[in-house]
């Protein structure tokens, strides 16, 4: 997919190198230090064992290079491509020991990443007729956002705001400490830098009055039925972007989207993926 981030080098070390400190622990790998001599070499394919969107091939090629630098990687596809059961996703080729050693680590990277662009594009082909768009939440694996958010978009959905330091979103907990919704608006008004958007969670259209009253960037729609959605588009008026959010399924957000909305926020897309069932094949060359 042409329109990708590009993820940060930077991240992708760190995180890499802290997962496979993890699984090596203090000896490294006793099984195949043990059985497998330093000399051996081995050809090995990740395979799709289902069908899914591929994501975070940066990640497991870097566990191998971090293993080992020797060991070539061969991507067959690109992260966001579609594949079937038996796709040969990559190959991988050199010493048998760092084959073995990195294995994990990179799968665990490539299938959970692979398991939230597979549910992300089903969530996003239950829309595609609308002009809606399915976006994640910061619901994600402590220290992984950058990168289960990367996997939405290889599923096609769009990203949500990274973290509390880089978008206003005034929730019911903010309003109710703030005594409101028009205070807490103009409080954000008062603090905020000229390049950040301001949006502010809703539960009842007599609280979207009072948004489309003092101004905002976005509204967030939560938890209200298909007949307030359909009301709240129609006073917005286009006049800021529409986000609706609350329980979202993949039965339900077809519906959500016919209303009108602009955006869906959906927390299940990096908090209840299934993992995508790949798995590394090894051929060792005597």
């Amino acid at each position: 997919m042409n329109n990708l981030p590009a993820l940060s080098p930077l991240l992708i070390a760190d995180a890499v190198r802290a997962a496979l400190q993890e699984d090596l622990g203090r000896a490294g790998d006793i099984t195949t230090q043990a059985t497998i001599p330093a000399s051996a070499q081995a050809s090995a394919v990740i395979a799709a064992r289902e069908e899914g969107v591929i994501a975070g091939l940066p990640l497991a090629r870097e566990a191998f290079a971090q293993i080992d630098a020797e060991i070539a990687f061969e991507p067959c596809v690109e992260d966001g491509a579609h594949v079937a059961p038996g796709a040969v996703v990559a190959r991988i080729k050199g010493s048998a020991r760092g084959v073995l050693g990195a294995e994990r680590v990179a799968l665990n990277y490539l299938g959970r990443l692979s398991g939230i662009a597979s549910l992300t594009e089903r969530f996003a082909a239950r829309i595609a007729h609308t002009k809606a768009k399915v976006c994640d939440t910061r619901k994600t694996t402590p220290l992984l956002r950058a990168f289960e958010k990367y996997a939405v978009r290889c599923g096609g959905g769009s990203n949500h705001r990274f973290g509390l330091d880089d978008a206003i979103l005034i929730k019911d907990n903010h309003i109710a400490v703030a005594g409101g919704v028009a205070r807490a608006l103009r409080a954000a008004k008062a603090f905020k830098g000229h390049l950040v958007k301001i949006e502010i969670e809703v539960d009842t259209l007599a609280q979207l009055r009072e948004v489309l009253a003092e101004g905002a960037d976005v509204v967030l729609l939560d938890n209200m039925s298909l007949e307030d959605l359909r009301e709240a588009v129609a006073m917005i008026g286009g006049r800021m972007i529409a986000e609706a959010s609350g329980g979202v399924t993949l039965e339900s957000i077809a519906a959500i989207a016919e209303t009108g909305v602009d955006l869906i926020s959906v927390g299940a897309l990096t908090h209840s993926a299934r993992v995508l069932d790949l798995g590394l094949d090894v051929v060792v060359e005597n």
